[in-house]
């Protein structure tokens, strides 16, 4: 009974902060989410969305030692990064986008930038824009980084599992040597099973052979919800 009153209350929470959350573009009439408004009301739903962002989150948050964004800011801290990124990283084939219902920022590095075919060691000349990534990591220290390797179906099983999870680990362990904190990053494989276009064409191909680096803003009241639930 205890149980079924919590996920009501949750529930009735999520509702209400998507509901407030909403603004109307003035450009297209369109109705969409704030970011800004999520971050107000990111105490009320701290813990649903600490887990269903990051995964392991009170102790990450901890583990990382990080103090966290004032609620009502974080919608324009993310805008303000993601703005930067793009100008840092413009003309170099990577994509920076708003991802997990604008809760947190997907750095996607194209495999022909990255890496060479088959290998998970850095191409040399993608070494500068990887620095310019890094560089808004350190900028931008209030947040949690999750770093995944994905290819397409050509090959084993086996052999694209373990390409996913090498080339991850380096992207990794890159950011790392750039003076991002390692408690702040965590890396991980899927091989090709999460591709996002059809394996069946050359352009699908090249789409699924990707890594992707998902930078998650963490709120002073998650902060403290993270450090009430580790007492």
């Amino acid at each position: 009974m205890k149980k079924s009153r919590l996920l009501v209350s949750s529930f009735a929470a999520l509702s209400l902060v998507t509901v407030s959350a909403c603004v109307t573009d003035p450009n297209t009439g369109e109705r969409k989410v704030s970011r800004t408004a999520i971050g107000g009301g990111a105490g009320a739903l701290a813990g649903l969305l600490i887990g269903g962002l990051i995964g392991g989150g009170t102790g990450r948050i901890l583990g990382a030692g990080i103090g966290g964004i004032a609620g009502g800011a974080i919608g324009y801290t993310m805008d303000k990064q993601i703005r930067e990124l793009k100008e840092s990283t413009a003309g170099s084939g990577v994509d920076i986008t708003p991802t997990d219902n604008g809760q947190a920022i997907l750095v996607n590095l194209p495999e022909g930038v990255t890496f060479d075919v088959g290998s998970y060691t850095l191409r040399p000349e993608f070494r500068n824009t990887l620095d310019q990534i890094a560089q808004s990591m350190n900028q931008y220290p209030n947040s949690l980084i999750d770093v995944y390797g994905h290819t397409d179906s050509t090959g084993s099983d086996a052999y694209n599992q373990t390409l996913s999870e090498n080339r991850a680990s380096t992207v990794a362990n890159y950011l790392t040597m750039r003076g991002v904190a390692p408690s702040r990053i965590r890396s991980q494989g899927f091989g090709e099973t999460m591709p996002v276009a059809d394996n069946m064409t050359d352009d699908g191909r090249r789409r699924n052979r990707r890594v992707e680096i998902k930078i998650v803003p963490i709120s002073q009241e998650q902060v403290q919800a993270a450090r009430q639930q580790g007492q």
